[in-house]
């Protein structure tokens, strides 16, 4: 099968269309991988370029003072009549480009390929990261590949990640943890009730102070911050005549970045502190992803803010960013399309900004 051509120099909205003419659903991303690292080495000079698995990497070594790392996710979500792209223009809407991948994230691909073929001469060194499996589990993500088996290539002074954002820089991003509460009881008949010990009004008091909990605002380098305490999940019951034995209630909390993911989960325990004293219940973390501190305030962050005319705001929602958060790299999210129409069948993005985001991002890598 021949390898899909891409045109780096070609206009970004052009370029976003051809990504998304590709599919590149999660564990399926050869073939665009393939296509990205043939015009990465076929169209730019200068760069060296590695393959590793479906990741795509690309740098410069000119010896200037910073190093920028552009960094995107190749995979989308399942297609569902969704590919090819297709372009419309109307009146509610104006020009817009649809299909799988238009938001999330092949438009911040673009833009970000297309950067790297026609910048003549950066002000920075540049690192281009495109990898797969971002959109499902955690120990699939070409990016924690690379970081456990090419470490050197996450090396920067500031990292920028496509993800959607409508064209403004988001910063940082939450943390998350799930914390499983279990309570336990005695089964029994429901006939004979007083014989049982039910397990589920034992989770009247914890749903009671999760109702009444109000989440914390909190600003870091001017992004205001709002946590979040949800019960997301509940199981229990066995029959519609039995007093059930065990029940249990999943609940998420989005933390800002100035918690660590200790801080957050002793946060939980002191939120939920009589009814683990009470016995009735138990706590055990399920699931956990620190949050990244925007960063805003080193040089080559606030930069790029000026470029962008000092629009940015926080992160909701976990990204990638975390993972250079916790390099000491600052990292902000900032990519063409609304995040809200991500992996939607109708998903779309407003051709302006893909071009929007093209222009911040040539003139800060132009500073």
């Amino acid at each position: 099968m021949s390898i899909p051509e891409l045109n780096l120099s070609a206009d970004p909205i052009d370029l976003t269309a051809a990504l998304v003419d590709i599919a590149s659903v999660s564990r399926d991303e050869k073939s665009i991988a393939d296509a990205v690292e043939a015009a990465l080495r076929e169209q730019l000079t200068g760069f060296e370029v590695v393959r590793h698995g479906n990741c795509v990497l690309a740098r410069t070594n000119r010896g200037l003072p910073t190093r920028v790392i552009l960094a995107g996710h190749l995979d989308t979500v399942p297609i569902v009549d969704n590919v090819p792209s297709r372009r419309t223009v109307t009146d509610d809407e104006g020009d817009v480009l649809h299909g799988c991948g238009t938001v999330d994230m092949k438009s911040g691909d673009a833009v970000f390929l297309h950067l790297a073929a026609t910048l003549d001469e950066p002000a920075h060194d540049l690192t281009l990261i495109f990898y797969d499996c971002e959109e499902i589990a955690a120990e699939f993500n070409g990016l924690g590949a690379i970081e456990r088996e090419l470490p050197d290539w996450l090396s920067g002074d500031v990292a920028i990640l496509g993800e959607p954002t409508a064209g403004l820089i988001e910063a940082g991003c939450q943390g998350t943890l799930r914390v499983r509460f279990t309570a336990t009881g005695t089964r029994a008949h429901s006939a004979r009730a007083w014989m049982g010990d039910n397990a589920i009004h034992k989770l009247g008091g914890l749903l009671t102070t999760l109702a009444a909990y109000e989440p914390r605002r909190v600003d870091i380098d001017g992004c205001e911050y709002r946590e979040g305490l949800s019960a997301v999940g509940i199981h229990g019951g066995v029959a519609g005549n039995v007093i059930p034995d065990e029940v249990y209630v999943d609940v998420n909390f989005r933390f800002a970045p100035d918690r660590s993911e200790e801080q957050a989960f002793e946060h939980v325990r002191a939120v939920f502190a009589a009814e683990l004293a009470s016995g009735a219940v138990t706590a055990e973390v399920t699931d956990s992803a620190s949050g990244a501190l925007p960063g805003l305030a080193h040089p080559a962050a606030a930069a790029l803010v000026a470029a962008a005319d000092g629009k940015f705001r926080a992160k909701y929602g976990w990204t990638d960013v975390s993972r250079f958060s916790a390099l000491g790299i600052p990292a902000v999210n900032l990519g063409p399309g609304d995040p809200s129409l991500a992996h939607r069948v109708d998903e779309r993005v407003p051709v302006e900004q893909i071009t929007q985001v093209t222009q911040i991002l040539r003139t800060y890598l132009s500073l």
